[in-house]
């Protein structure tokens, strides 16, 4: 049902500087993958073959990333090395990538916009990818797809965050359906300390109708002169129906030095290095003479 997945991936990554002068923030690896193949392979569960990237100066390596590398393979080739290609292989066979270039950093609407052309007129998801997600049942973006399919809106994802650290995310109001789904009412984009209508922030996950690209076109620059993608989400709302889900999952803010390496350290210890354990055993076994 829902194809397209968009990738914002034009933006400087400043708080990682110096690694980010020459190395976009996507790149940045998790154990042994970049943060945007933690965030493709999300997406290619959840039933998506269409991802469109956003990109900027100097995000070339995104592109070559998702291409094969003839010199590496040739070199790797046939040796014990080779299986270490095998995910990025299943990626790049699994989905198509198409990129557009935003000219100016103009906030995270204008980086949705410009990636109109890419998806069209189609549902869409669009991933944060420092913000990493991991379930072991069911990645968030599949749960939002099962949604979607259920509420034909707008759905984003939120979860509780203490209420000193509102101000660094969107903040959603409204009625609840369920435990775990809002009906949204109100959003804001990082309220002044002590003024969020509740401790629910939107994470870096979005289902979003084709008719939000109409709503951006038509939203003023708000907080720190940038085109905000909640104030666009909050007018769908004031017309229609946007859904809040509180997924099932962790998040990891990979934007943050902590969170960075909180999410190295869950992932060598819950992925990695059950996979390399998986891997061990289907390794075949020299027989000893008897």
């Amino acid at each position: 049902m829902i194809k397209h997945c968009l990738f914002p991936a034009a933006g400087y990554g400043t708080r990682f500087l110096p690694a980010t002068k020459s190395m976009p923030k996507e790149m940045m690896p998790v154990v042994n993958k970049p943060l945007i193949e933690y965030g493709v392979d999300e997406a290619i569960q959840a039933g998506m073959n269409s991802m469109a990237i956003v990109t900027g100066r100097g995000k070339n390596s995104l592109m070559d990333h998702f291409d094969k590398n003839y010199e590496l393979e040739h070199q790797i080739n046939g040796t014990n090395k080779e299986t270490l290609l095998d995910d990025i292989r299943e990626l790049i066979d699994g989905a198509n990538f198409t990129y557009i270039r935003q000219r100016e950093m103009k906030g995270l609407g204008h980086a949705i916009l410009t990636g109109k052309e890419l998806v069209g007129d189609n549902p869409f998801a669009v991933v944060l990818a420092d913000d990493l997600c991991v379930n072991e049942d069911q990645g968030v973006l599949a749960q939002m797809v099962g949604l979607y399919k259920q509420f034909r809106c707008t759905i984003v994802a939120v979860e509780e965050v203490p209420a000193d650290e509102t101000h660094k995310y969107g903040v959603i109001a409204g009625e609840h359906l369920s435990d775990d789904l809002i009906r949204v009412t109100d959003m804001v984009e990082k309220p002044e300390p002590g003024t969020a209508p509740s401790n629910l922030a939107i994470i870096g996950r979005y289902i979003l109708t084709p008719d939000i690209f109409e709503h951006i076109e038509n939203t003023t620059p708000g907080k720190g002169g940038e085109i905000q993608i909640t104030d666009a989400i909050l007018k769908q709302a004031d017309e229609g129906c946007v859904i809040a889900y509180k997924f099932k999952g962790k998040r990891f803010d990979c934007g943050s030095v902590d969170g960075y390496i909180e999410a190295t350290n869950y992932c060598y210890q819950n992925l990695y290095l059950q996979d390399s354990q998986v891997e061990l055993k289907k390794a075949p076994t020299e027989k000893q003479d008897g």
